[in-house]
Parts: structure tokens; C-alpha cells; sequence
């Protein structure tokens, strides 16, 4: 099963679809002008059922093969949201919205998507159904948690899910994938440090929250270089240190520090909070000050199960003629979420020599789209083959 010739055919409609989303991206949840296109075209196809506002602005549609005496039910998931960055590409489509641009792909995705459904609605070549997913606010907003606690899984009897996203520094049309945890759980921390203020020709008559955080912000990483097991994967990132004071004269009565942690385990996420919280109350009571700790959990770490994550990799390498071990990614991915409710894996296909994911010269490029669009179509209709 190469790349089908259908979607050769449809290409210049596909990444006319494409462009079109790239040039009016909207952030999170907001996917408004998004999720109507979507629908419209899902209605235009001929789905059986199209369904919008699951997740707030997500859109569910759903197409039955010739026939689903198989009782085989499989979701396809595509990300709709972009990112609040400028865009820097001065493209003919470029960003028409100020601050806000597609530059993780996610125009891509959503067109892929598009493609395979159009084409499963056309042929119908299998034997069960398939339940084309479009999520908003993966970029942070947990998106896919939102529309799997609007029970999409059991509303549809989905037994199994697979994503895809689009990887620059790969060949384009070329698939990775990997068995079990691949990209990164995704925490975010807080931390206050309360001092006691004064002249800055005095610090004798202060507790300088200052100097305590740039201790604390060093013994941090000692939850990476001396708690953690090296064999595993963390990382624990200050990515803000903001003083009370402006002035060039005061020493501060506080300070507050942001930052975010990343891991591929349970284990290992429980002993970064617990291990990072009590750093920084130890560490402030140790130069007189106080540490205030808020710890958030956010995006789980994105486990493929074994079984499926071998299938998708099979409909890869027929696809493009192989298919590469992935590298651990520890950027998150809120695909998680349908993962832990049902059996399924996540792939990435090559974009090619372009800038990477979150840059603002970022592009997705239309040439990985005949091939991700097959390999959506050879997942349904190989695991669900027509009778």
C-alpha cells in the first residue's frame, strides 16, 4: 500500500485547505472559524454523523464502511489550535491574525485529516467505522482531556486512537514512531520567596530573596544530577525569576520564580514535586526567608501501546518503505489523554529542512501530505479490512 493516487489527485485541494487555515489561526479553544470549516467539509463528504462542541469547539465525525458487521470501531485524531507567536515567514498565506500563527503544523494535521476523511467517505473500503477526531487547544489548553470528559470514547465506541504529527529535520514522507513512553509529562511550578526588604547599602538589615533564589534555582538541578536515577529522563527548567523592586538601591521583599518540569515516568514526576518542594522551603529557611510552592501537574507523558504502535509502523513502511525508531521527545502532547483511554499510538512524519516547531519561520510543508494522508487511510482500512 504506497501512497494512493487519490490523494496525488487531491493534493492542490488539500493544501488549499491547508493554506487556508494557516492564514487565519486561532489559539486554544478559540477554534471558531476552524471548526465550522471542519464541519462543513465533513458534511460536504458525506459523513454519517458530524458533530460539533465536543471539548467546547471540538468536531467528531464519524464514516461507516460498506460494512460494520466487524463491530471494529477506530478514531483518527488531528489537532486544529496555533500558537500566539508572530509569524516571521512573509509567506503569500502568512498569519492574517496578529500574534497568532500556525507554527507547530497543526494547518497540516487538520488538512491531513481532512484528506483521509474525504477519501474514506468516497471509497468506504473497510469493514467497521471510523471516527475522524478534530481537537482543539492541544497547544496547553488539554483539549484532548476536554473531549474525552465529554465521554467521545464511549459515545462512539471507540476501541482504539492514533495521532500524527509532523516532524522537521526528517525526510519529508518519512514516519518515526516508538513503542511505550515518547514524549515528556509536563508540569509547571511557582515559587515565591518572601524576604525582608531594605537599602541596598544595608543587606545586613535585610534577608535578601535575591541572593536565596539564585541559590535556589542552582540546588534545583540537584534533583536532576543527584535524586533522579540517570537512566531516566528529567528535566527542571527556572524559566522566570521576577524581584519585587525595579529600583537599582533596594533589595527586595520578594521574589518569584517560574518554571517547568519534564518527565517520561510516574515515579519520576512524583519525586521532582515532592523533592522540588522541599528544596525550596529548605533552602529559603536556611537564609531566613520564606518559600511559598505551587506545583502543577499538567499534560501526562504520551505512552504507545506496544500492539498498536507495531500496526502503525507496519502501515508506515508500507506507506514510505520504512519506518525509523523515534527519539524520547520531552515536549508534551495532550494525545496522552486519549491514550490512557484507549489502546492506540502516535507517529510523526518528516517535514523536511525547515525551521523547527514553535519558531516563528516555521512551515508545515505540503509535500508530507499525500503520505500522511495514507498512512491515515492504510490504518483504517488494514485494521478494518472489507470483507
Amino acid at each position: 500500500m504506497p501512497i494512493k493516487n487519490r490523494f496525488a489527485e487531491l493534493l492542490p485541494e488539500i493544501t488549499a485547505w491547508r493554506r487556508d487555515l494557516h492564514e487565519h489561526p486561532e489559539i486554544l479553544f478559540e477554534t471558531h472559524r476552524t471548526s465550522a470549516l471542519v464541519a462543513e467539509r465533513l458534511g460536504e463528504f458525506g459523513c454519517d454523523e458530524v458533530v460539533t462542541g465536543i471539548g467546547r469547539t471540538g468536531v467528531v465525525g464519524v464514516i461507516k464502511g460498506r460494512s460494520t458487521a466487524s463491530g471494529r470501531v477506530i478514531g483518527l485524531r488531528a489537532d486544529m489550535d496555533a500558537l500566539p507567536i508572530l509569524e516571521a515567514t512573509d509567506l503569500p498565506y502568512a498569519s492574517k491574525t496578529e500574534g497568532a500563527m500556525h507554527a507547530c503544523g497543526h494547518d497540516g494535521h487538520t488538512a491531513m485529516l481532512l484528506g483521509a476523511a474525504r477519501y474514506l467517505a468516497e471509497t468506504r473500503n473497510f469493514d467497521g467505522t471510523v471516527v475522524v477526531i478534530f481537537q482543539p487547544a492541544e497547544e496547553g489548553g488539554g483539549g484532548g482531556r476536554e473531549m474525552c470528559a465529554d465521554g467521545m470514547m464511549d459515545r462512539w465506541g471507540i476501541q482504539e486512537v492514533y495521532g500524527m504529527h509532523n516532524w522537521p529535520g526528517m525526510p519529508v514522507g518519512h514516519f518515526a514512531i516508538r513503542p511505550g513512553a515518547f514524549f515528556a509529562a509536563t508540569d509547571q511550578f511557582e515559587i515565591s520567596v518572601e524576604g525582608r526588604g531594605g537599602h541596598a547599602a544595608k543587606p545586613q538589615d535585610t534577608v535578601d530573596p535575591l541572593v536565596t533564589s539564585a541559590q535556589l534555582v542552582l540546588a534545583l538541578q540537584t534533583i536532576v544530577s543527584r535524586n533522579a536515577d540517570p537512566v531516566d529522563q528529567i528535566v527542571v527548567s527556572v524559566t522566570s525569576i521576577e524581584s519585587s523592586s525595579k529600583a537599582f538601591n533596594v533589595i527586595a521583599q520578594r521574589v518569584h520564580l517560574k518554571g517547568t518540569v519534564r518527565t517520561m515516568s510516574q515515579a519520576m514526576r512524583d519525586l521532582a514535586e515532592a523533592r522540588l518542594t522541599a528544596i525550596a522551603h529548605s533552602v529559603a529557611n536556611a537564609f531566613g526567608a520564606e518559600a511559598a510552592v505551587s506545583y502543577y501537574r499538567g499534560y501526562p507523558s504520551m505512552v504507545n501501546h506496544p500492539e498498536q504502535t507495531e500496526f502503525a509502523a507496519e502501515v508506515a513502511r508500507a506507506v514510505s518503505g520504512g519506518c525509523e525508531d523515534a527519539p524520547l521527545v520531552m515536549g508534551g502532547e495532550d494525545f496522552a489523554y486519549m491514550l490512557e483511554e484507549r489502546p492506540g499510538a502516535y507517529i510523526l512524519v518528516g517535514n523536511g529542512d525547515t525551521a523547527k516547531v514553535h519558531h516563528p519561520k516555521y512551515n508545515f510543508s505540503d509535500e508530507a501530505i499525500p503520505a500522511g494522508c495514507s498512512w491515515w487511510a492504510g490504518i483504517v482500512e488494514q485494521r478494518m479490512p472489507a470483507a
